[in-house]
């Protein structure tokens, strides 16, 4: 008699297991995440090889076709996930200046070691206790939660920055960011005093809002 069909269920190979892997995790995985997920390291290899998997960073993979829109902050929000993405790195992410950033600008607290990544490029700025921790929203980049000032911190943070930066991009920012409908004007202030650059941006926003009509 012929034999029946075995039920059992044929194992996926290596390579598409590895895929379904990645794209459970939205696309990127880090070394010792791909290990966790039975991805041996000459599986991930050879995804590299063939153009499967791209190397974005040293540990960092990210499937081909999974792009995220902003790839550098999702190699960020696996390789600083303390950090916070702040001034014209955020003002990027909310569309409050025409600036094209050169590197990722994170804020992390007093105390904290630099770490220098393959890429992106990164640039760090010390905030003191109290600016740090307010004014922070969170999104999801990359399968992974990724912090990032608000847009009227950015813009206050911009103003305390402004030697570093360029007052002409905290002013640009500002201007921007008032035209909006969503914009608050209250929440500003209140920014600009925590940071202590009230008197400074102030006459700004009066002028602007004067102009506006």
């Amino acid at each position: 008699m012929p034999r029946a069909p075995s039920s059992t269920p044929i194992p996926k190979p290596p390579t598409r297991r590895a895929t379904a892997a990645f794209r459970r995790a939205e696309g990127i995985l880090r070394t010792q995440e791909a290990k966790a997920a039975g991805i041996h390291p000459r599986t991930l290899a050879a995804l590299v090889e063939d153009g499967t998997v791209v190397r974005l960073d040293r540990g960092v993979y990210q499937l081909a076709d999974a792009a995220p829109s902003e790839p550098d902050l999702a190699v960020v929000a696996r390789k600083v996930p303390k950090a916070i993405v702040c001034l014209v790195s955020a003002l990027a992410h909310h569309r409050l200046t025409t600036q094209i950033p050169h590197a990722v600008d994170l804020a992390v607290p007093r105390g904290f070691k630099d770490r220098k990544l393959e890429h992106p490029p990164v640039r760090f700025y010390r905030f003191g206790d109290a600016s740090f921790a307010v004014g922070i929203e969170r999104i999801k980049v990359g399968g992974r939660e990724l912090r990032v000032y608000g847009a009227a911190k950015t813009v206050a943070d911009c103003f305390k920055f402004r030697n570093k930066i360029g007052k002409d991009i905290a002013i640009e920012a500002l201007r921007t960011y008032l035209r909006r409908k969503d914009a608050k004007v209250k929440d500003l202030l209140h920014f600009a005093r925590i940071n202590r650059v009230q008197a400074v941006m102030a006459p700004y926003v009066d002028v602007l809002l004067a102009a506006r009509g």
